[in-house]
């Protein structure tokens, strides 16, 4: 493993990470030191400091720097660096990426058929994941946006003890949508019937304007 602390060589440019100075960056007068040890070294100027790390091949780095004096730390910085970036990423793969699942009803679609792929929208929910409702519709069909608000509402009253509404029914091109995630709806299926019913959608054509809201 080459270790970033091979490139800071004695009078040539440092290289640090944003998060820290070291070396040669560090601005304070005086430090306190702890040693590569992790004993306190005491309060010394900077200069000496930056030789004692450098007899021991070592970095200087600054690892406090509001205190008074700021504290730093007698460190290889590379690998330091290394073992950071490593238990970074150890830390993501423990952090569970919350997925966006869709569902797609056409506005002639058969409720029965449409209460089976609820079933697995609820599997989903259990999941983590969010849920995209989406209506589409094709041609003409968008004059009717209100058989379009009655299905995303059925749907909302449906999963209600399974899923909240984080977005009200909106346009999104020729299609109505809304977004699900996880958790029981505050209020229960009244207050998700009122959201969807009190949600301002309205197709507007390529090229025009969006109207704005009403006082």
């Amino acid at each position: 493993m080459l270790y970033l602390r091979q490139l800071f060589k004695r009078g040539a440019t440092l290289i640090s990470d944003k998060d820290f100075r070291i070396n040669r960056q560090i601005r304070a007068k005086e430090v306190r030191v702890i040693d590569d040890a992790g004993k306190q070294a005491g309060v010394m100027q900077t200069y000496e400091a930056l030789r004692l790390a450098q007899d021991r091949d070592l970095d200087l780095v600054e690892v406090a720097p509001n205190a008074q004096p700021p504290v730093c730390r007698i460190i290889d910085f590379g690998k330091f660096m290394y073992e950071r970036t490593k238990k970074e990423r150890e830390a993501k793969k423990g952090q569970k990426q919350i997925e966006i699942k869709e569902l797609r009803i056409r506005p002639k679609s058969n409720w029965y058929h449409t209460g089976f792929k609820l079933k697995r929208v609820r599997e989903f929910l259990k999941d983590g994941s969010k849920i995209r409702v989406r209506v589409v519709f094709r041609a003409r069909e968008v004059s009717h946006l209100g058989i379009g608000r009655e299905i995303l509402e059925k749907v909302a009253v449906e999963l209600a003890d399974a899923a909240s509404i984080e977005q009200a029914p909106m346009m999104d091109g020729k299609s109505m949508m809304m977004l699900l995630v996880p958790g029981p709806m505050k209020g229960g299926p009244d207050a998700a019937r009122a959201i969807v019913k009190g949600a301002r959608v309205a197709f507007v054509p390529p090229g025009e304007a969006v109207p704005p809201p009403a006082a």
